[in-house]
């Protein structure tokens, strides 16, 4: 009996300072459970897309810094070295750009002629992709391949001259701004896709409750669309502010010119004065380059749920 007792005393199960013992043991000696290594964060596919972005973002922003390099130059430094860094920057260039320019009598005009040609475009893009989106229209199908066939086509200018003059509007700022609200480009194929992905259950609820087409498109349809809507009217500014052709056509008055045809101040017949040239489009590009900063994410939005949902 005492033979057992002492055999069963020593393989007694450890008490409870043994076990705390043992685990500090195990803690100084590395005996614990094995900890998983974590991810490198440096896999070649995130090192791929980070520099498919830096190129992108150098392919985009070389010709604003490039542009900013030249409008900081004088005439005698850009001859010297036209595509060196700046060494002496002139700030005058933008003050003299925007006297001789003329751009303080021009802006109004390019202000006007934006906001209406902008509001049109849009609006008729509306009218034009919701009903296609819903096939409302026979052929919807043949509607949407209608307008991307239309992005192609060239822009028909002779007989944009000739329907403004048989029309009384030639030389007229109605008249520059109902062919620059016509050209609405990718308007209704960016709408029709975000207006499909609207279920078609407010439609049918709309019509039970006795809505009416105009009053559902208006007070139902463009709220939800705001993203994609905001996307066009700034695709549609963005073409109708950098309009430098139809306005020389079909504006030949210099008092209704937008503000890009200041630019011709500044070219000459046998040089051109490349730092004030420089300094005055940077002037007719900032209004843009502004505007999508604060609006980028409108259009990034707009853009892609018109393009994914479609």
């Amino acid at each position: 009996m005492s033979r057992l007792a002492s055999e069963t005393h020593d393989t007694a199960v450890p008490t409870g300072g043994a076990r705390l013992d043992a685990r500090s043991r195990n803690a100084r000696g590395g005996v614990g459970p094995r900890r998983s290594r974590r991810a490198n964060p440096l896999r070649p596919a995130s090192l791929g897309r980070g520099l498919s972005v830096l190129l992108l973002l150098v392919f985009y922003l070389f010709p604003l810094l490039f542009l900013l390099n030249t409008a900081l130059k004088s005439n005698a430094a850009f001859d010297a070295d036209p595509i060196g860094l700046v060494t002496s920057p002139d700030f005058g260039n933008f003050a003299t750009a925007w006297e001789r320019g003329d751009f303080a009598a021009y802006i109004g005009n390019s202000i006007l002629y934006t906001a209406a040609a902008a509001l049109i475009g849009t609006f008729v893009s509306v009218l034009m992709a919701f009903p296609v989106s819903r096939g409302y229209l026979r052929g919807s199908r043949w509607w949407q391949l209608a307008f991307v066939l239309l992005l192609f086509l060239p822009n028909a200018i002779i007989t944009q001259f000739q329907l403004l003059l048989r029309l009384g509007l030639y030389d007229t700022q109605l008249g520059y701004i109902l062919i620059m609200g016509a050209c609405i480009g990718v308007g209704p194929i960016l709408l029709t896709g975000y207006f499909k992905s609207i279920p078609r259950e407010l439609d049918e609820a709309a019509a039970v409750d006795g809505v009416t087409y105009w009053r559902y498109l208006f007070t139902f349809v463009v709220p939800l669309g705001r993203p994609a809507i905001a996307t066009v009217f700034i695709l549609q500014a963005i073409g109708v502010w950098n309009d430098i052709i139809l306005a020389t056509i079909l504006l030949p008055d210099s008092g209704k010119s937008p503000l890009t045809l200041g630019l011709f101040a500044f070219q000459g017949t046998y040089t051109s004065q490349w730092g004030l040239l420089a300094a005055a489009t940077m002037i007719v590009a900032a209004p843009l380059v502004a505007a999508y900063v604060f609006l980028q994410r409108y259009l990034v939005s707009g853009a892609l749920g018109g393009a994914i949902k479609g």
